[in-house]
């Protein structure tokens, strides 16, 4: 079985070596970089399935990376951070990111969320590929595409995972908890920022008002519902 490739960002040589060595007695293919620019330059020559990156780095920090990297491939981005840094979380998450892990951290926790991102399922099994054709939106799990009252909109993939959960459940409140499960796993159940970041996205990218949604509506307390217009 071919192993996954695996690239590292971070300036400090203790956690690069640590992650090499982890990450490979795991099964990983693992390349390293010290910070975003040279993150890019291996990556003209070798395709990584996962990018994990630090945030505060030399040249190109983590943020300025997630765009790069946003701007040309769908790649999923776990992101370090150290504890406390919330607004550079949401930060990293709004560059891109689809998913952060903070510092200090367990290695089990790493590779969990590793093995999460790489896998990426469906979020319903049953209803596979086929598209989704629902009041204002017309949405290809396949092709991962989607158009809103026929306008083409360009979702990050866990903005993407998080619209087609909410879609195949049009009109019923989903809780943050149920949400949070499918799209990113039993890790991240009580990871709420994660919600309120991707949804504020979301809303960005498809309301006609995202002041005043219609689409993604709020359950205070409780979660969100897809109403997908008429």
């Amino acid at each position: 079985m071919e192993h996954k490739h695996i690239l590292v960002v971070d300036d400090e040589s203790q956690i690069t070596r640590v992650l090499r060595t982890s990450l490979s007695s795991h099964g990983y293919d693992i390349r390293a970089a010290n910070d975003g620019e040279t993150a890019l330059e291996i990556m003209k020559d070798w395709t990584p399935d996962l990018v994990i990156t630090d945030l505060a780095m030399p040249n190109m920090d983590g943020l300025e990376l997630c765009r790069q990297l946003r701007a040309r491939t769908q790649v999923p981005i776990i992101v370090l951070s150290v504890r406390g840094e919330e607004r550079t979380k949401v930060k990293a998450l709004d560059a891109g990111a689809d998913d952060y892990v903070t510092k200090p951290f367990g290695m089990e926790e790493l590779l969990a969320r590793v093995r999460a991102n790489l896998r990426r399922r469906p979020t319903n099994d049953d209803a596979g590929t086929t598209p989704i054709h629902l009041g204002d939106f017309l949405i290809d799990p396949g092709a991962r595409k989607v158009t809103v009252r026929e306008r083409a909109v360009h979702l990050t993939p866990k903005e993407f995972d998080l619209l087609v959960y909410l879609a195949r459940h049009p009109g019923k409140v989903i809780t943050h908890r149920a949400l949070l499960g499918a799209v990113w796993g039993g890790q991240s159940t009580e990871q709420v920022e994660y919600l309120r970041v991707f949804v504020g996205q979301l809303r960005k990218k498809l309301e006609p008002s995202p002041d005043s949604p219609r689409y993604i509506v709020t359950d205070p307390w409780v979660g969100y519902r897809f109403e997908p217009g008429a």
